[in-house]
Formats: C-alpha cells, sequence, structure tokens
C-alpha cells in the first residue's frame, strides 16, 4: 500500500507538471496568433494536428504501454512536450501556420502519451475489488489535472503580458525537463507492462461496451470544445471586449473550479461508486444548459451575466459527466488490458476535441457564440442517447472475460 501511494504521488506530480505546460501552451498560441491578425477559423487549425495526432496516439499508445510499460510512455511524452514547447520559440518569421500545426502535432501526441499513462498506471495500483478506492483516485487524478490545467491557462496569459511569447515557452520547457529528469529516477520500471505482448490488431475494442462509451465521449467532448476552444475566447475579447489577462483568468479560474468539482464527485454522488445509471442522468442533466445560454442570449440577455453563470452551470455539471465515463472505462478493464482500453476510449475521446475544435472557428466564424451553442446542445443529446446503450458494470465485466 505504501509503495502504491509513493507511485501515484509520483504519476500524479508528473501529471500536474504536463498539465500546466498544455494549459499555458495552448493559451499562448490562441491569444498570440488572435494578437498577429489571424482568424478565429486560423487559429483552430492551429491546432489541428494537436487534436489529429492525439486520436493516433491514443490508439497506439495503449498498444506500446502494454508492451513497454506505462512509466516509458509517460516519459516519452514528457520529453516531446519539452520538444514542442522549443519548437515554437523560432524567430516570428519562422512561425508558419504549417510549422506551428507541426509543433501542435507533437506537443498532441505528448499529451496523450502522458494522460493514458498516467490513468492506465492508476488501475495497475489498486487492488481488482477496491471500486470506491479506484473511484476515488481516478477523479482526484482527473479533477486535479483539469484544475491544473485551468492554472495553465492563466499562467500563459500572464506570461505572455510579462515575459513575452518565447520567454514563457523557454520556461515552461526548461521546468517541465527537470520534472521529467525527477520521475525518472522515482518511477519503477515495467509499470503496467502486459503479461503477454498485445498484437498490434488489438488495438480496437471489440466489447460493446466500451464501444458505447467511447462514442458517448467523443460526443460529449466535442459539445464542449464546439464553444470552448476558440468560440469563446474570441468573442470575451472582440464581442465583450475582455483583455487578455482577463480572459485568460476567467477560463483559468473556470477550469479550476471544474477540476475541484471533478474531485469531489464521489462526494457530490454520494455513492460507494458510480454505474452505467449514473452516467445515464447526468447526460441528460447537461443537454439543458447550452441550449439556455443559447436563448438567453438570443433574447438580448446581459452577455456578461449570461456567460458567467452558464459556464458555472456547464462546467460543474460536464465535470460531474466526465469523471463518472473517467471511471467507468477505467474500472471495465483488465489489469493486462488496462492501457489498450484505455487508450481506445481516449482515441475518441481526441477524436470528439478535434471535432469540436475545427466546429469551433467554423461555426463562430460563420454563426457567432449562439450557433457554437446550439451546435453544442446537439452534440450533447447524442451523448446522452448513445449513454442508454451502457450496461450495468456487471454485464460489462462479463463481456471483458472478468
Amino acid at each position: 500500500m505504501v509503495s502504491s501511494l509513493r507511485n501515484y504521488g509520483v504519476i500524479t506530480s508528473g501529471y500536474w507538471a504536463f498539465t500546466l505546460t498544455d494549459g499555458a501552451i495552448r493559451m499562448l498560441v490562441v491569444l498570440y496568433f488572435h494578437q498577429l491578425g489571424y482568424s478565429p477559423f486560423e487559429v483552430a487549425m492551429l491546432f489541428l494536428f494537436y487534436e489529429f495526432f492525439g486520436i493516433v496516439t491514443n490508439l497506439v499508445g495503449g498498444w506500446l504501454g502494454a508492451r513497454i510499460g506505462l512509466n516509458l510512455t509517460l516519459h516519452i511524452g514528457m520529453g516531446l512536450q519539452v520538444i514542442a514547447l522549443t519548437m515554437l520559440t523560432v524567430p516570428e518569421a519562422w512561425l508558419s501556420v504549417t510549422y506551428v500545426m507541426f509543433a501542435q502535432a507533437i506537443s498532441g501526441i505528448a499529451k496523450d502519451l502522458n494522460k493514458m499513462s498516467a490513468k492506465a498506471g492508476v488501475k495497475t495500483l489498486v487492488p481488482q475489488e477496491s471500486h470506491s478506492r479506484l473511484f476515488k483516485w481516478v477523479v482526484m487524478l482527473t479533477g486535479s489535472k483539469n484544475a491544473l490545467k485551468g492554472v495553465g491557462f492563466f499562467l500563459g496569459a500572464l506570461l505572455l503580458e510579462q515575459v513575452g511569447f518565447r520567454g514563457a515557452l523557454l520556461m515552461l520547457a526548461g521546468s517541465l525537463l527537470l520534472v521529467l529528469i525527477v520521475t525518472i529516477l522515482l518511477l519503477p520500471s515495467g509499470l503496467g507492462k502486459g503479461k503477454n505482448k498485445p498484437k498490434f490488431t488489438q488495438i480496437f475494442s471489440n466489447t460493446a461496451t466500451i464501444n458505447w462509451l467511447a462514442a458517448a465521449r467523443f460526443f460529449l467532448f466535442g459539445a464542449r470544445d464546439i464553444w470552448f476552444v476558440v468560440g469563446l475566447p474570441v468573442y470575451l475579447v472582440s464581442v465583450l471586449g475582455w483583455s487578455l489577462s482577463e480572459v485568460g483568468g476567467f477560463l483559468a479560474l473556470w477550469v479550476i473550479v471544474y477540476g475541484i468539482i471533478q474531485s469531489c464527485a464521489p462526494i457530490i454522488l454520494r455513492g460507494d461508486h458510480p454505474s452505467e445509471t449514473t452516467a445515464k442522468l447526468w447526460a441528460f442533466a447537461l443537454l439543458f444548459i447550452p441550449a439556455a445560454i443559447a436563448l438567453e442570449l438570443q433574447q438580448g440577455i446581459e452577455p456578461n451575466r449570461v456567460i458567467i453563470i452558464g459556464l458555472i452551470l456547464f462546467g460543474a455539471v460536464f465535470a460531474i459527466n466526465s469523471a463518472v465515463h473517467s471511471y467507468l472505462i477505467v474500472a471495465w478493464s483488465e489489469h493486462d488490458n488496462v492501457s489498450m482500453n484505455v487508450g481506445f476510449y481516449y482515441m475518441a475521446n481526441s477524436a470528439g476535441r478535434l471535432t469540436g475544435t475545427v466546429l469551433s472557428g467554423w461555426i463562430y466564424q460563420t454563426q457567432g457564440l449562439i450557433g457554437c451553442l446550439w451546435w453544442s446542445t446537439g452534440f450533447v443529446l447524442i451523448a446522452a442517447l448513445l449513454s442508454l446503450k451502457l450496461k450495468p458494470i456487471r454485464q460489462a465485466n462479463a463481456e471483458l472475460g472478468h
């Protein structure tokens, strides 16, 4: 138990450090290239490879983690992020759309290697029947990560104003490199390595329950990013007249609160651990929030108040949805197969983010923030309907051969 707690602490600390840089680099790129005169759709395109290669990485990364160990995939992810950060420190004349997209592709690979390794690694540290402890450890890791991603948003905006684009990137790269060295020294080798080497053809799940959960995850995260990634920050700056630091601070605070709520999911749900019924109920609860925000903006209600209150409600309910999903995919996976299933599941997550990111720029440019919110509502509806296909955990485990 002591060694499990120690390893959990090392994994979580490394994940925290990585997350700070991931949130910061996203805000740096959005705000810096908006300042350079890029359109919302062009800004969205900068993240196209980031999300696309996240899909590929999750699919292949789970297989790779099962073969070489999750500690190695965690360290590879950190090393790639250091490279991605330093790549963007070149002179401004070199920062073409293609070049930035390539750097973001490396960052996307790094992010999903890191996330898959950390979340799958938790499963290997918890006894098979300890569902309550697994739920608490998973949501604590996920919630704290999201809270720190919010800090990263604020850090990115602050560093952009204080030390400039290149200075901020160098500071982030140096800090993460130090953390990488420490985790290499502390984390045991072979973590999460499968007893049997899985074949590459096994990267796709053949379990219906996992597939339905992955499909729901696709539309859930697509619903968030359709209005959150590009549309919202550009709307706050260009329509409501917020400053860069105000936008960075507000979005940072939102993600921090979102992460705290996620960490508190075991208390909010008041149960031993969530079930497929929990996922269904909270998906339908989320459905009404983006629709209500869109209707109020259409009716001309004061937009600052609508956005602030609406984002708080959306973030709170979305946080519970995400926490429940994150637990279910880990709980429904065998110890030897956890990286494979988690990788497949987060492949769907990345695909949803990619779709949402691209649509965010295009819809905002053609239909405004209200259009983004109505599309978000449609995506949540699909996620909720797909959740109806989820089965009880014992039945899901039977399908997986538990």
